[in-house]
């Protein structure tokens, strides 16, 4: 016979039972992942897990176990029914969250945070960015979570027993106080000095493994609460050090290689959607996806080891627009306050008598992207509202033939110098283009690869017309991707393929000497900046964070490097080799056989000193 004082261990273990059935779903979920694991990992998943499950649940038992002590006081108090319908409520919420982080995990290779409520002021866009998600799985698997939930709570909880006669209330609510002492311990995760989190249920060298033990409902909470509130987490070396190591890579350059025929040609800089490296020939990729790049990778000028900073396409304008290193678990672009202190390309170009515009056929608003935009001081913004409906023909707007073909019409009343940016968006899910398709298949990577191919198709029409054009003689133009992609190949989270993209120069600005120019120095996107401004002889004072790729590389350094971020990890690529570094559980993921130990400091100084400035702004 169930008592009332059973309540709360019975409550507390509803929950945990719950959690861990949860854990078995995103395991189920993701069983080729799972099948791959080390024999005897999955009962570690559990059991390293149960730290942060335990947490989560003593953390949602303190409002029921409160209401209790209220119930045990007052007579007429509705405890039952205020307990179910609390349950109730948080149970549809984590639900949500375990379903919606099964296939945010797939796509984004981290668990779910605070990283989507960036998107909620556009929701159509998120729609869009899930359409090739599996609705009707999740939906079931919704559906399923919270059949489970019910059972559950029925079986280990049940209605709340009246309080036994003779039993006094003043008893009953220090009987409900102690319990919630008893939270205490559970919350924090033990006796130990610091509190729970995620390091502790990391475990393994396999970075899924440690992202399985994780607590989804633990993890939203604590990214909501503690993001960028200080300290520093990232405090890997003493800050003279870090400093040190980091001020080595931007020592000014004694000269760099001019290739430009006047120093205030036109810029037009344009910005291609996902456009990964894995599927660019002259990078090593697959070939016959971007003939127009592999074209002008022959007669231009091309960088062959550019990585994207972040994954994010607001994570990647930030880097290409203003030089500025990526965070690894938030991104700048959320701060307004933080954004306005950034230098920025536009507002540079701007003061040196340049006329700015922006192109993009989706909405400015998608990731608090406008914002950034307009403290940059663009003069001119064409978004989706500016295109007639019947040219809003993709999920995200209007597809990239059309925004090319609108800027190719204005671009000739554009006052000239002018730096005009444009971003493409139809390589971005659902990857729904408005042609035949090129290659065979309907998987996510056949359609990804036939988006890729239509941006690039489209791209080199663009060119040719453009060619045509009076401006042309006296225009640059930069082409370069925001960021990488996981396909084709679901290539890991923090691997350094999912981070190479193209960067080309091309336009009649050019010297004839520049033609066929390869540029073999590594870089990441926040060197397009200080790159650009040293070809048209503007200051880069306030560039901090960049570095011209066409000067020799850092002495320390020889060949260049570059530094990329994912969540909670970072990567640092030379000619030597690469190494990925997971932050959370504080060891190496993986690294070449070839990599100094020196890489590795310089990546962990990099990631101290740049989130520390972040911190600051």
């Amino acid at each position: 016979m169930r008592t009332r004082f059973a309540f709360q261990p019975r409550y507390f273990l509803f929950w945990l039972t719950y959690f861990v059935a949860a854990k078995a779903v995103f395991l189920l979920y993701h069983f080729a992942k799972t099948g791959a694991l080390a024999a005897g990992t999955v009962p570690r998943i559990f059991g390293y897990g149960l730290r942060l499950d335990v947490s989560a649940t003593a953390y949602l038992c303190l409002p029921p176990f409160i209401l209790f002590i209220l119930g045990s006081l007052l007579p007429r108090f509705p405890l039952d029914r205020l307990i179910r319908f609390f349950t109730a409520v948080l149970g549809i919420v984590v639900a949500c969250f375990t379903v919606a982080d099964l296939e945010l995990y797939r796509v984004w290779g981290f668990r779910l945070d605070a990283t989507p409520l960036q998107y909620l002021a556009t929701p159509n866009e998120m729609a869009a960015s899930a359409e090739g998600a599996p609705v009707l799985l999740l939906l079931a698997l919704l559906l399923g979570l919270l059949v489970l939930g019910w059972i559950l709570y029925q079986k280990l909880v049940g209605h709340l027993p009246a309080l036994p006669e003779g039993f006094g209330r003043g008893r009953a609510a220090l009987a409900g106080f102690l319990y919630i002492l008893l939270l205490l311990l559970p919350m924090r995760g033990g006796t130990q000095q610091i509190p729970v989190n995620q390091s502790d249920v990391y475990f393994s060298s396999q970075p899924f493994a440690n992202h399985a033990a994780v607590n989804i409902a633990w993890n939203v909470t604590n990214s909501l609460l503690l993001q960028n509130n200080g300290p520093n987490p990232y405090q890997f070396l003493p800050d003279s050090t870090a400093q040190r190591l980091v001020a080595g890579l931007y020592a000014p350059a004694p000269d760099t290689t001019q290739l430009l025929r006047t120093p205030r040609p036109n810029v037009l800089f344009i910005i291609l959607e996902s456009f990964t490296g894995k599927l660019v020939g002259h990078l090593g990729g697959e070939k016959g996806v971007t003939p127009t790049l592999d074209s002008l990778a022959r007669t231009d000028v091309s960088f062959r080891h550019l990585y994207a900073a972040g994954d994010r396409s607001q994570k990647g304008l930030v880097a290409l627009l203003s030089g500025y290193p990526n965070q690894p678990a938030t991104s700048i672009i959320k701060y307004p306050r933080k954004t306005e202190q950034l230098p920025h390309l536009a507002r540079v170009l701007k003061g040196a008598g340049y006329s700015t515009a922006y192109y993009h056929g989706g909405e400015l608003a998608f990731a608090n992207m406008k914002s950034y935009l307009v403290t940059a001081g663009y003069e001119r913004f064409t978004e989706r509202a500016d295109f007639a409906p019947a040219d809003q023909n993709s999920k995200w707007g209007a597809h990239d033939h059309v925004v090319l073909n609108r800027m190719l019409r204005e671009l000739p009343q554009q006052r000239q110098p002018f730096f005009v940016t444009a971003f493409t968006l139809s390589s971005h899910e659902p990857f729904d283009v408005p042609m035949k398709p090129r290659f065979r298949g309907a998987d996510e990577a056949s359609r990804f690869r036939n988006s890729m191919y239509y941006t690039d198709h489209v791209l080199g029409q663009f060119l040719a017309q453009a060619k045509l054009q009076p401006w042309w003689q006296k225009t640059l133009v930069v082409l370069v991707a925001d960021h990488g992609h996981h396909q084709p190949g679901d290539t890991p989270n923090e691997a350094p393929a999912k981070f190479k993209i193209p960067l080309l120069l091309t336009g009649g600005a050019l010297r004839p000497s520049a033609r066929g120019v390869v540029v073999e120095n590594y870089g990441s996107q926040t060197d397009v900046a200080a790159t650009l401004l040293q070809q048209l002889q503007l200051p880069r004072t306030g560039f901090v964070w960049s570095r011209d790729l066409l000067a020799p590389a850092p002495a320390a350094w020889p060949g260049g490097v570059a530094f990329y971020c994912f969540t909670d990890g970072f990567g640092v690529m030379t000619p030597v080799g690469g190494i990925t570094y997971d932050n959370v559980a504080r060891q190496v993921i993986e690294k070449d056989r070839r990599v100094p130990k020196s890489q590795l400091q310089l990546g962990q100084a990099y990631e101290q000193a740049s989130f520390d400035d972040f911190l600051k702004k």
